[in-house]
């Protein structure tokens, strides 16, 4: 039996959860006796249950997100079930009576259940629940109940006592084949009202040097890709600049390898290029707002596919910003898109969010086509492919946000089930708003994968009818051959 065991629902294999590993890592003396175990939201249930219940931890804790609660909720609801199945035949077979099958103590934490209402169905499933930061809490309770002393509820880390570093808890298989993720710092200073960072007490930098540090041991370790899970990575420039100067010095230090040869994937391409060797890629998400020269002057230092960029936009409506609480200028963030797209070689995600209240189909449109000429105004030459992609999501009513204090004044509907997307409101009906889906979907499978070129002109309302004939056609906007959809695209669009 192991005392511990940590597991989670990752989106894919290639994920793996900091978050467990942070949890293990500060476990104390505890550590030893603690395994994690790491799933995908495409396995099999069966390959879920099968090794907890081989493990039969006496605790066991599970990460909760937003995109794997109902997976999470149904692991917990067959383990229950399996534990007292096994438990029930334990007892009934004489050859096994020394194999005890004890229930473990199901310990919940993670973004998702920190703000869950008390009555959540899946806390039925649950002894305790670590609302807010788990690290220090989930030891303690741990303590407790090893020792007896079940605590009435955890609460979050005390001033004072640092979090201990996780990155060693990477595998090899880890560094050479997934995202490696890591985080500089805790917390936004921005209080959008969509957003959970919004319910954040304070920020929190984690100690430069001994991160710098855990880095350069990554790099040695034959990382390819850091994410930084950073909220808002440049709102310290001055601590911004050591972080990215760090990694642009090891990437200028890495060993001269010939050229590498690149095809991209867009159809109007006919010829492969030639890029440099590759020996990682960073990905920073960043707010428009605070780009000084100096930034943009090391940004631009980067090989082409060493950075990644994730900006929020989310609206360029001034209006709908004030509203949600968003500090906003359309002008300003639209120019330092250019300024990257001209200035540097990063591969560019802007974000736009779809349901937000007040702004209706016309309103987005205009604006997603505003920041698609933005995007599309930087350099292109035979060295450099377009490397910028509208990233478009639907308005999401997360646990706790302050999204909801709009729900009446706006008539905004959402679904009660994660991920808690907007059906519709005052502002947009719920047939746009499945329209938009459906574009969000087809222009993440063709645009943002460079199978078709839309040029450098306003793409909106052209791209919301071909959506809408895409999903008349195929009847369905998921699981479609490539072949097919990009030929049914070509002919729609000829």
């Amino acid at each position: 039996m192991t005392d511990i065991v940590l597991t989670t629902i990752n989106a894919k294999w290639i994920h793996p959860s900091l978050a467990l590993r942070l949890l293990k890592a500060n476990l104390g003396t505890l550590e030893p006796n603690c395994e994690i175990m790491e799933f995908n939201l495409r396995q099999p249930l069966r390959e879920k249950l099968e090794p907890l219940l081989a493990a039969n931890p006496k605790i066991l804790g599970i990460s909760v997100s937003i995109w794997n609660h109902l997976a999470a909720f149904e692991l917990l609801k067959n383990l229950k079930e399996e534990f007292a199945q096994r438990r029930k035949g334990a007892e009934n077979t004489k050859e096994r009576e020394d194999i005890i099958f004890t229930e473990p103590v199901v310990v919940l934490g993670g973004p998702e259940v920190t703000h869950l209402p008390a009555d959540a169905e899946i806390f039925k499933y649950a002894d305790h629940v670590i609302r807010g930061e788990g690290e220090i809490a989930f030891r303690e309770l741990c303590e407790n109940i090893l020792q007896k002393e079940v605590l009435a509820k955890a609460q979050r880390r005390g001033e004072g006592e640092e979090i201990k570093s996780a990155y060693h808890l990477y595998s090899d298989e880890d560094a050479a084949k997934k995202l490696i993720y890591v985080e500089s710092s805790r917390g936004c200073p921005f209080k959008c009202d969509f957003c959970q960072s919004a319910l954040d007490e304070k920020i929190y930098e984690f100690p430069l040097e001994p991160f710098l540090n855990d880095m350069d041991k990554l790099i040695q370790r034959g990382v390819k890709t850091f994410k930084f899970l950073d909220r808002s990575f440049n709102t310290n420039i001055k601590r911004a600049l050591k972080i990215i100067n760090f990694f642009l010095d090891k990437i200028e230090q890495s060993p001269h390898l010939p050229l590498v040869s690149f095809a991209p994937s867009c159809l109007c391409e006919s010829s492969s290029l030639e890029i440099p060797h590759i020996p990682f890629t960073v990905h920073f998400e960043m707010v428009p707002s605070l780009f000084p020269n100096e930034l943009i002057d090391a940004l631009s230092r980067f090989p082409p596919g060493t950075l990644r960029l994730e900006i929020g936009i989310q609206t360029l409506n001034p209006e709908v910003s004030a509203r949600i609480n968003r500090p906003s200028n359309p002008e300003k963030e639209l120019e330092i898109l250019r300024l990257l797209t001209e200035k540097t070689s990063a591969i560019i995600h802007a974000d736009l969010i779809a349901g937000l209240p007040g702004e209706d189909i016309e309103s987005f449109g205009k604006g997603f086509d505003r920041l698609w000429l933005a995007l599309n105004s930087g350099r292109f030459s035979a060295k450099t492919a377009n490397n910028a992609e509208i990233q478009l999501g639907i308005l999401k009513q997360l646990p706790g946000t302050p999204i909801s204090r709009h729900i009446e004044g706006w008539g905004m509907r959402f679904d009660s089930l994660p991920p808690y997307e907007i059906m519709e409101n005052s502002a947009i009906n719920a047939c746009d708003l499945l329209r938009l889906r459906n574009f969000a979907r087809f222009w993440t499978l063709i645009i943002n994968r460079r199978l078709l070129d839309l040029g450098n002109k306003e793409v909106f309302n052209k791209f919301l009818l071909l959506s809408d004939d895409l999903y008349a056609h195929f009847g369905r906007n998921w699981g479609i051959d490539k072949a097919e959809l990009i030929k049914k695209a070509q002919n729609i669009t000829a």
